[in-house]
């Protein structure tokens, strides 16, 4: 008997009966948002511009940030696939791409300024040079640019155009599993452990040399196998799969999983050591372990608590602008090195003690201006991605609303955790 029927006035049953049990999904706070996870976002963020800035290998073991993000994008991913999915995607594409625009527009006149010709590129001239050129407007693949551009004595290292483009992978990467999600979700609730571990298995044979695919197309589908298990894992995060394993089996699994990714890096470095980035297999275990622990003590915080509330502000801030950080923070880093390059013509600073302070402390100046640069770069940018979002457009977005009043509960929606790597490929 329904409970319209019984509220109709119906006899009830003599014998009533416990209502079938809803699907498990992870209890939200009210508001539908989690401070737990856009603290994690933010985290992430700050990690990855420390770790382009000062490069220490040793950071990605740390805190894996890619995977991190990634898994947070898949929960907020498998939310959305409530309504329909086309509209979901074509939502998420559109949130993405005027940002995207944005940098293209100045990272590309730049380079065209520099001389450029992507006609007549070694590496990406021709016509198939110009037809790459699409990657800037949608990325689906690897856009064109210099190797070298400039000269070393310039204001920037000639390198520049690589270290700024840097960042598009994790666009093109993200792009792919918004695409996928619909069919990833279909097959994860019908075959849960296998959606979840085919991305490691897929790893393990892509991953490894043990198959070759050249070119940006291995790139790609090695990307997308080695944070495809982050990505369901957000999806089983969301769906409350991840909750029904006990904790107890969930740590200790994924501490061997994390172990056995240690012991394939130290037979594995890298030119850079123990930077995960540059050993597939060993990013893509450690990285689901780490998440896996990281989401099972979700406290799922309605408000940052203790001491961490002191902080609300700039987490509320990067979660609303963390596509604008990520797309142009490794061009800000390096914008840092002309700036900080004038304080050697200063009159105080003609003395070789005074230089040898200077040289001695220089990524450390490097570290505190690349911050007030990413807030003008937010000012100038980061509005687009409330137009890309379909809402009015703003400045500041730290969750303050007039004299003292917050709205950081419940107002707007976070991005997606589109946050990531920068110089180096898959870096997180």
């Amino acid at each position: 008997m329904t409970t319209h029927e019984y509220a109709a006035g119906a006899t009830p049953n003599p014998t009533p009966t416990s209502p079938p049990p809803l699907p498990p999904t992870r209890r939200k706070p009210p508001g539908g948002r989690d401070r737990y996870l856009d603290l994690l976002r933010s985290i992430a963020l700050v990690r990855v511009v420390v770790y382009h800035l000062f490069g220490w290998a040793w950071l990605t073991v740390l805190f894996p940030s890619m995977g991190v993000m990634f898994a947070l994008a898949g929960s907020l991913m498998a939310r959305s696939l409530s309504r329909p999915a086309w509209g979901v995607i074509r939502g998420r594409v559109r949130r993405l791409l005027p940002p995207l625009w944005a940098f293209s527009v100045v990272a590309l006149t730049l380079m065209l300024a520099g001389g450029w010709n992507p006609v007549k590129d070694p590496d990406h001239g021709g016509t198939w040079g110009v037809v790459d050129l699409i990657n800037y407007v949608i990325p689906i693949g690897a856009p064109p640019f210099p190797w070298h551009i400039g000269s070393k004595s310039g204001l920037l290292e000639d390198t520049w155009a690589v270290q700024a483009t840097g960042p598009l992978w994790y666009l093109r990467a993200y792009l792919w599993f918004v695409v996928a999600s619909p069919l990833l979700l279909w097959a994860f609730r019908r075959v849960p452990w296998a959606t979840l571990l085919a991305p490691l298995a897929l790893t393990a044979v892509v991953g490894t040399g043990l198959v070759a695919i050249p070119g940006e197309t291995g790139n790609a589908v090695s990307d997308f196998a080695v944070f495809g298990g982050c990505w369901v894992l957000g999806f089983a995060h969301h769906e409350g799969a991840l909750a029904k394993v006990p904790r107890y089996v969930a740590v200790s699994a994924s501490a061997l999983l994390m172990a056995f990714g240690l012991w394939w890096a130290s037979g594995h470095l890298g030119p850079d050591g123990w930077d995960l980035n540059d050993i597939p297999l060993a990013q893509a275990t450690w990285s689901f372990g780490f998440v896996v622990i990281l989401l099972q003590y979700s406290p799922s915080w309605q408000e940052l608590p203790g001491r961490l509330a002191r902080w609300d502000k700039l987490v509320t801030l990067s979660n609303n602008r963390a596509v604008t950080i990520y797309l142009w923070h490794n061009m800000l880093i390096m914008a840092t090195v002309p700036i900080i390059d004038q304080a050697y013509n200063l009159p105080f600073m003609q003395s070789d003690r005074a230089v040898g302070v200077l040289d001695s402390s220089y990524m450390v100046w490097m570290f505190l201006l690349v911050w007030p640069l990413i807030g003008l770069t937010i000012v100038a940018f980061g509005w687009i991605e409330d137009i890309a979002a379909k809402r009015g457009a703003r400045l500041w977005p730290n969750g303050v609303r007039g004299k003292g009043k917050s709205k950081t509960q419940g107002r707007g929606r976070a991005r997606d955790g589109r946050v990531g790597a920068g110089a180096h490929r898959g870096s997180g």
